[in-house]
């Protein structure tokens, strides 16, 4: 098995930031070839395989590889010990040097967050169901409150996720956004369906949260399904991205 192809991205020299590729693993069929997320259908011997490989290339152990349990909410859970395993939240943060955190997505958007002043990071799964509860902003709120964050001073990564080309949606999802008081004309365009821009949208809440240095990968997933998970292409039963975040 050859070792995962990774997207990294530079966040400062005591943090290592990544997103995995399809590329570099063991699992077959829609779940080709790196996935190492246990809740989509993949079988446990290639999710263990690919793990430890990850881990191997990060010169840690499949243990602390943190990955939670996502249910599309908002909560924030801060990540103390590697044995805080079977976690329910859809953002996990830590400020424990060799601890990896990350979020699975396939058309969702996953953002990185690090305070280089406290070495505090975290990892956010934003969906449109996440992004409409405004989880990004509940995220860096959660990092000031732990770790006496500025907003001013944190780093952000806005990693693979559907672009608003490829993100068609009915008029309930629209309709959410706007009830949630979102600036429609900023984040969303109307063809033959609605559009929503999940990139921007957590865009503009990191910035209103006063985040300043934010970084957009501008990676569709739905375009680029070839070298990244796509649900919406490869439907549900299907492998994930895990993007990630390590303290040094």
């Amino acid at each position: 098995m050859n070792s995962p192809q990774l997207t990294y991205y530079d966040m400062g020299n005591r943090v290592v930031a990544f997103s995995t590729t399809r590329q570099g693993g063991c699992s077959q069929g829609n779940y080709a070839d790196f996935n190492i997320n246990g809740y989509c259908g993949d079988s446990e011997e290639h999710i263990a395989a690919n793990k430890a490989s990850l881990a191997q290339c990060l010169g840690i152990t499949a243990h602390q590889i943190v990955m939670p349990h996502q249910v599309h909410g908002r909560e924030v859970v801060r990540i103390d010990h590697p044995s805080q395993t079977g976690v329910e939240a859809d953002a996990v943060m830590t400020n424990l040097p060799g601890l990896c955190i990350g979020v699975s997505t396939a058309d969702c958007i996953p953002v990185l967050l690090y305070d280089e002043q406290q070495h505090a990071a975290c990892a956010v799964h934003a969906g449109w169901r996440g992004t409409v509860q405004r989880i990004v902003d509940h995220a860096v709120t959660a990092m000031q409150l732990s770790y006496g964050t500025d907003p001013a001073q944190l780093r952000a990564v806005i990693g693979p996720g559907i672009s608003l080309d490829s993100f068609e949606v009915g008029d309930e999802v629209y309709d959410s956004f706007a009830a949630a008081g979102f600036e429609m004309a900023a984040i969303s365009r109307h063809d033959e369906k609605w559009h929503i821009d999940l990139p921007v949208c957590n865009q503009i809440q990191l910035q209103e949260a006063g985040v300043r240095a934010i970084y957009l990968s501008g990676i569709c997933t739905y375009q680029h399904a070839d070298r990244y998970f796509s649900a919406r292409r490869l439907g549900i039963q299907s492998g994930r991205i895990f993007t990630a975040i390590m303290l040094k």
